[in-house]
C-alpha cells in the first residue's frame, strides 16, 4: 500500500525537498512508492495526519540561523495523536530568482518569511531599497514574478529549475552552513532513536518549577540539546518547555528521569524518540 505524505507546498519548497529525501530513505522498505501531498500551510500537514487525511508529513521545526519553527511547535502540542519517526537535517541554499534584466530592477522581494530572514544581511547590502512581502511558502512567492518584471523571489535552485526561472543571485543566504531540521510525523509510535523530544507545562508562580524537571534529567548525566519556551496562550507569563534529549525514551534511566520530571509538571507529552539523517540537497537537484 502507498505511504501519502504531507508537505509545504506547492511543489519546489525546502519541505517538498525534505520528504523526497525520505521517500529515498522509505524506498528500501516498501515496494510501492510514497505519495507527496502539498498543502498550504505547515499547520494543516499536521492537521491531515492527526485526521487520517494521509499517513505522514513532514515539517521544519529549527533553522540554524533564525531557531525554531513555532508554528510546528505549536500544533504539534494541540495534536494529542502524533509521534515524531525521523527527523531530517537538509542544508538550505537560497537564490533570488527573477525575470528582471538586472538586480537594480527589483523594487519587490517575496518570500516565506523564514527565508526573508535568513537573507537579511544580503537584501540589505544589494537591494536596501526593495519592498519585502511574506508569502507561506518559498514556491508560493514564485506565482509573481511571471507577470511583474520588477518582483523577485528568494527560493531554491531546484524551483528555479522545475518552473524554469531565471536565477540572478545564488547562495544569498547571510550564513554558508545554513541548515533546516525537518520531523517526520505519524500516527503510529515512534520505533526509537538517539534522540527524543518532549514537552511539559509547569505550574504557574511556584519557585523553582521548570528547575526540578530538568534536573530529572541532569542527576542522570542525560543531555538536552535544546530546551525553548512557548507561550501557553491562557494568560501572560504561562509557558510551555519544549526539550530534545539525546538519548532513547525507552532506555531504563531515560524512563526514570521522565517519570520524575512527570511529577513536576502540570502536562508532560512526549512527541517520540527517532533517528537523524543528514540530507544532501545537491542530489536532490541532480534527480530532477
Amino acid at each position: 500500500m502507498s505511504i501519502s505524505i504531507a508537505h509545504l507546498g506547492p511543489p519546489g519548497t525546502y519541505a517538498e525537498a525534505a520528504a523526497l529525501a525520505y521517500c529515498r530513505t522509505l524506498a528500501s522498505k516498501c515496494d510501492s512508492k510514497p505519495w507527496l501531498c502539498p498543502y498550504p500551510s505547515i499547520a494543516q500537514t499536521l492537521h491531515a495526519v492527526a485526521q487520517g487525511q494521509v499517513d505522514l508529513a513532514v515539517v521544519p521545526v529549527e533553522n540554524s540561523i533564525e531557531g525554531s519553527v513555532t508554528i510546528t511547535l505549536d500544533t504539534l502540542w494541540q495534536l494529542d495523536q502524533l509521534q515524531i519517526q525521523q527527523a531530517l537535517v537538509l542544508p538550505i541554499q537560497h537564490a533570488l530568482l527573477s525575470r528582471a534584466s538586472r538586480l537594480q530592477a527589483i523594487q519587490t522581494v517575496y518570500s516565506h518569511p523564514q527565508a526573508l530572514a535568513q537573507c537579511q544581511g544580503w537584501l540589505q547590502k544589494c537591494l536596501p531599497s526593495v519592498q519585502l512581502i511574506p508569502t507561506n511558502s518559498t514556491t508560493e512567492a514564485l506565482q509573481h514574478l511571471d507577470t511583474d518584471y520588477t518582483a523577485g523571489a528568494i527560493s531554491s535552485q531546484r524551483a528555479a529549475l522545475l518552473y524554469q526561472l531565471p536565477i540572478l543571485a545564488a547562495a544569498i543566504n547571510d550564513y554558508p552552513d545554513n541548515c533546516t531540521r525537518f520531523w517526520i510525523v505519524g500516527q503510529q509510535p515512534s520505533s526509537g532513536g538517539s534522540h527524543t523530544s518532549l514537552a511539559f507545562s509547569t505550574p504557574a508562580n511556584v519557585p523553582g518549577a521548570l528547575v526540578k524537571p530538568l534536573q530529572a534529567f541532569a542527576q542522570r548525566e542525560i543531555n538536552l540539546s535544546r530546551i525553548e519556551s512557548r507561550p501557553t496562550k491562557r494568560s501572560l507569563g504561562e509557558y510551555l518547555f519544549f526539550i530534545d534529549l539525546e538519548a532513547n525514551a525507552s532506555t531504563p534511566l531515560v524512563q526514570e528521569a521522565l517519570s520524575e520530571a512527570a511529577a513536576h509538571t502540570e502536562i508532560l507529552k512526549i512527541f517520540g524518540s527517532y533517528s537523524v539523517i543528514p540530507i544532501d540537497s545537491m542530489a536532490l537537484i541532480e534527480e530532477e
